[in-house]
């Protein structure tokens, strides 16, 4: 089976919208200010972008404060092509918890993953309905770790059931990841060093052991 080239297609997409003239609206989901930064920085060329901070997965909670703060900080420090709006998703931990039952002890990169993603980018997808967006997305596919094709399966399938269309990417591509974390060191930002769940910072904790 071919390889999708995602990259290719968002290309495309943003050609389609430069030869418009229009500024379609774009729900961003972020996962972290470090994953976001690249991709706010390319994508507000094209979008007016409202960022949405929706990670019930994260443990714990001192660490969903810690990243939503520097969310925040990113946005209202860091030049952009259009403004970026802000919006903050609830801490629903019991959402994730009962997402992912069962899949717990699955390592990281699986099945457990999966269900977080769509969690998130149904979140996501709802939202943008109920504000009436063009567009759709996560900056969840710039990490190395994520699983793009996976991410834009979920994606185009919640596009079928809500009205927005559902921005196809994989923004480790161009090196978007390494422009991240160039960016994490202008902007002096707190870069975690595991996903966020607390399976994941137990992986992390066991491979140092």
């Amino acid at each position: 089976m071919n390889k999708i080239n995602y990259q290719k297609i968002l290309d495309q997409t943003i050609e389609q919208i430069k030869d418009s003239g229009q500024l379609p609206s774009l729900l961003l989901h972020s996962c972290c200010a470090p994953c976001s930064s690249y991709v706010i920085e390319y994508l507000s060329h094209y979008f007016e972008i409202t960022v949405f901070y929706y990670n019930p997965n994260l443990y714990p909670d001192e660490e969903y404060t810690k990243r939503a703060a520097e969310q925040q900080r990113l946005i209202a420090s860091m030049p952009t092509a259009h403004p970026v709006h802000f919006v903050l998703g609830d801490f629903d931990k019991n959402a994730f918890h009962e997402a992912i039952r069962g899949c717990e002890k699955i390592p990281e990169g699986g099945e457990r993953c999966f269900r977080c993603y769509r969690l998130r980018l149904e979140k996501t997808a709802k939202l943008a309905q109920e504000m009436q967006m063009d567009y759709f997305t996560t900056t969840l596919s710039i990490s190395p770790l994520k699983n793009a094709q996976k991410l834009n399966e979920i994606g185009c399938e919640l596009a079928e059931k809500y009205t927005s269309k559902y921005l196809i990417s994989d923004f480790k591509k161009r090196d978007g990841y390494k422009r991240s974390v160039e960016l994490s060191k202008e902007y002096d930002m707190y870069r975690q060093d595991y996903c966020g769940c607390v399976y994941s910072k137990q992986e992390r904790e066991s491979s140092r052991s």
